[in-house]
């Protein structure tokens, strides 16, 4: 698994894997994105970890309310190891556990 973080004002949109954008066609599925529960607080900002298949190389992420946000789109290229997950939630000072609604806890793209 490969992990990062993201606001909850902000979501997932294209994915890409090693041969370019994520085909579900030709894999038969769509790409595993699950939310997790953790949080970490940073810049006043609260930041959920995600877990997503060793496949996926890139994901683009976007603002929910696209038209309150100067950012358009961000493609996440560097997705972190189980290792590093941890070890930026050992650094951070405020990590709290989320609740878990069950309708979020696995994201399929289209």
């Amino acid at each position: 698994m490969k992990y990062f973080f993201l606001a909850d004002s902000w979501t997932t949109g294209r994915i890409w894997e090693f041969g370019g954008l994520w085909n579900d066609r030709a894999r038969r599925r769509s790409p595993v994105i699950q939310k997790q529960t953790l949080c970490i607080q940073e810049n006043g900002d609260i930041l959920r970890l995600y877990a997503v298949e060793e496949a996926v190389l890139m994901v683009e992420v976007l603002p929910k309310a696209a038209a309150q946000s100067t950012i358009g789109q961000v493609v996440l290229k560097r997705l972190l190891t189980a290792e590093q997950a941890i070890e930026k939630l050992c650094q951070e000072e405020t990590i709290f556990q989320a609740p878990e609604r069950p309708a979020e806890a696995v994201i399929s793209q289209a």
